[in-house]
């Protein structure tokens, strides 16, 4: 198939040909200004009326009959605006739209008015592409209907105009020289206004006029046609370009360390726009990642590192407690400590990618989102005083969340409210779990792009020179560490040690926490997928290069964790402090045996509140980060394994019914070292209700 590009001047016609050519495109129009102007100018543009009714009910062959009478009306209203306005009426026509939802749901979807049948499938196709699931159990609502009344503006043509005999060979106003296609070239300027119809330019050249410049590269003749337009063709061949290869190319491999990020990012952007919760909303308490066949993180988006560094274990349990289970359009959901997961509250929703046969699984994406409710003995889902994990919620061990494309709600809603504990509300965690598959169906389409675009064979490969660039990039580190010890004494009295012994030659390190306490009788027990989070997150702090966290971070490193200790708990063991505490105090042991900087606050200070009704909300309040040789720590900031917001005044006082009554600086508070520790804050919040 030949394309067109057409360019309207301006700087869009600067370096239309290495647009063009980028696209594959062999043949460039770029319109005289001054005709861009009076073809699109005001008062030539398309007359538009909008007219639209609310319906609110539930759809019927007959709510059809009824909607194509309504559009008739609309139309005829909006027909008359336009014939009003001087428009020819055989140059009118319509587009008619309904709002369509699911009951229950409040995001309606624009589908063509059009038969029953055909607007429920298109509404589920939409559906499936925005949020990854359809659920034909539920009823279909219209909520309103839209009819866009077109009046079309005349057609406006530049004259034609006749050719010069003289004009093919104009006359350069200078020449200079201009870099292209890698070497300086002798180049002529050449005046638009002086170029008469017939004059033909080879290129390179350069033609300059009062709203634009046309560069005219090697290989393509510029040619000015009857109606004025400068045309650009192509007269060489194209240089041939190389396929992208599966071997390791410094400059791809560049390119797919942004582009793995970037999907990764993008997931994370629809999960913040969809998502209902203040907490995944606005305060950013989430994580997405994509994940190679076998589950090993690959790339992820700059979320929170407690996240990040433990998925890997949660999408593995789905590989292989799902093994030859799992078809297209499943999606699965995990909280479990035990699994890989890091509290109850991080519920984890895990999406297959299939071929586009459905026949092999090519990889995962995965988002962790926090929910600010999943039961427990107290609202908010983070006691003080469990010592049992049912008291801290809803334990979700590789759900299925979805099943072929359908949400399994009915089945969602008994796993939540049926626990020892249940949630106190399952409207808003559906509400961010629809929010969390629609992310992951964002990741699933941006990844088969690239396969489309690159082919599999090259992304997989990629993948894994993304992971080894990750592992020597670890390596190069380990060469000028040394070895190191640290014990961290916890406020209970636990202590947390480790021991780091590097191997300089060989470049690995050994990093063992035996000596840590035994599992504790209380909720200060931090499953092993915390522990590797926080091994992960230190080491990758050591690198300067911008690469993604990933598990080729881990390879030259081998991790002791010991067998029921407080770093490893067996069921039931209480987890909901080891995710928000303990961490970071495995972080600033970490950070203190190689003598990196001192300890933050040691704690991701969390204040959660609610009642049983219709409120809960958890947040992390900022702290002090610990100094180091040579700087001073930094004040109210979010440090280490948590990466998220304290809730913005205007929301946590729009959303709940409390006053921030201060929010500030404590000055002093970080110490008086030679290096001063950063500061913590004050927060005062006044309940307008009873709250726990």
């Amino acid at each position: 198939t030949e394309y067109t590009l057409n360019c309207f001047g301006g700087a869009g016609g600067q370096h239309a040909c290495l647009v063009a050519d980028a696209l594959g495109i062999s043949r460039v129009f770029i319109h005289p200004y001054a005709g861009v102007l009076s073809a699109y100018g005001m008062g030539l543009a398309d007359h538009r009326v909008m007219r639209e009714r609310a319906v609110e009910a539930i759809l019927s062959d007959d709510l059809v009959g009824e909607l194509e009478a309504t559009a008739g009306e609309l139309g005829a209203e909006g027909r008359e605006e336009i014939v009003r306005q001087g428009i020819d009426p055989a140059r009118i026509s319509a587009v008619r739209k309904l709002h369509v939802r699911y009951e229950g749901t409040d995001s309606p979807l624009v589908i063509d008015l059009a038969g029953r049948d055909a607007i429920v499938a298109a509404f589920e196709d939409a559906h499936w592409q925005h949020y990854g699931f359809i659920a034909p159990e539920k009823r279909h609502i219209v909520e309103a209907i839209t009819v866009e009344v077109i009046g079309g503006a005349p057609e406006v043509e530049d004259p034609e105009l006749s050719a010069a005999a003289d004009a093919a060979a104009p006359e350069a106003l200078t020449e200079v020289e201009m870099f292209t296609e890698g070497a300086a070239r002798a180049s002529h300027v050449y005046d638009r206004e002086q170029l008469a119809p017939g004059a033909r330019i080879a290129g390179p050249a350069i033609v300059i006029e009062a709203n634009a410049t046309t560069v005219v590269e090697p290989g393509w003749v510029a040619e000015v046609s009857r109606r004025n337009h400068l045309i650009l063709d192509r007269v060489e061949p194209r240089p041939g370009q190389a396929r992208v290869g599966t071997e390791a190319d410094p400059v791809m491999l560049e390119v797919f360390n942004n582009l793995f990020m970037s999907i990764a990012e993008q997931t994370g952007v629809v999960l913040q726009n969809t998502a209902y919760s203040v907490n995944i909303k606005e305060r950013l308490d989430f994580s997405c990642a994509i994940f190679n066949p076998d589950g090993d993180l690959v790339a992820n988006a700059p979320h929170i590192p407690i996240h990040l560094g433990s998925m890997s274990e949660s999408v593995k349990t789905v590989c292989e407690q799902r093994r030859g289970t799992i078809v297209p359009g499943d999606v699965f959901a995990l909280n479990t400590p035990y699994n890989g997961g890091t509290h109850l509250p991080d519920i984890t929703v895990i999406t297959p990618v299939f071929d586009e046969a459905g026949a092999d699984i090519l990889f995962y994406v995965a988002s962790r989102g926090h929910h600010a409710e999943i039961g427990g003995i107290t609202p908010g889902s983070v006691p003080p005083n469990s010592t049992h994990i049912d008291e801290e919620g809803v334990l979700i061990d590789d759900f299925q969340l979805v099943a072929g494309g359908r949400l399994r709600e009915a089945e969602t809603e008994e796993l939540f409210t049926t626990a020892p504990y249940p949630t106190r509300n399952f409207r808003n965690n559906l509400a961010d779990l629809k929010a969390q598959i629609a992310a992951n169906e964002k990741g699933v389409q941006e990844l088969r792009k690239m396969v489309a675009h690159f082919g599999l064979d090259v992304v997989h490969a990629y993948m894994k020179h993304v992971q080894d660039n990750a592992e020597e990039s670890v390596r190069r580190v380990l060469g000028v560490l040394k070895d190191g010890s640290f014990t961290y004494e916890m406020d209970s009295g636990a202590k947390i040690s480790v021991s780091i012994k590097v191997d300089r030659e060989a470049r690995e390190a050994v990093i063992d926490f035996s000596g840590t306490a035994a599992q504790q009788n209380s909720n200060f027990n931090a499953p092993s997928a915390v522990c590797m989070a926080a091994v992960l997150y230190v080491f990758r702090l050591m690198v300067d290069d911008d690469i993604p966290l990933n598990n080729g971070c881990l390879e030259p490193l081998k991790v002791i964790i010991p067998e029921a200790s407080m770093l490893s708990p067996k069921y039931p063991a209480a987890v909901v402090a080891g995710n928000v505490e303990t961490s970071q105090a495995i972080t600033d042991t970490l950070l203190g045996a190689l003598g990196l900087m001192a300890a933050s606050q040691g704690t991701m200070n969390n204040f959660t509140f609610g009642n049983d009704a219709e409120y809960q909300n958890y947040e992390t309040i900022c702290g002090g980060s610990g100094a180091g040789p040579g700087f001073d720590g930094t004040n109210a900031v979010h440090t280490h394994m948590t990466n998220t917001r304290a809730t913005d005044p205007e929301i946590l006082e729009w959303r709940f019914p409390v006053v921030l009554e201060s929010f500030s600086i404590r000055h002093g508070s970080g110490g008086a070292g030679r290096w001063r520790g950063g500061d913590g804050i004050i927060r005062r919040v006044r309940f307008l209700e009873p709250m726990t």
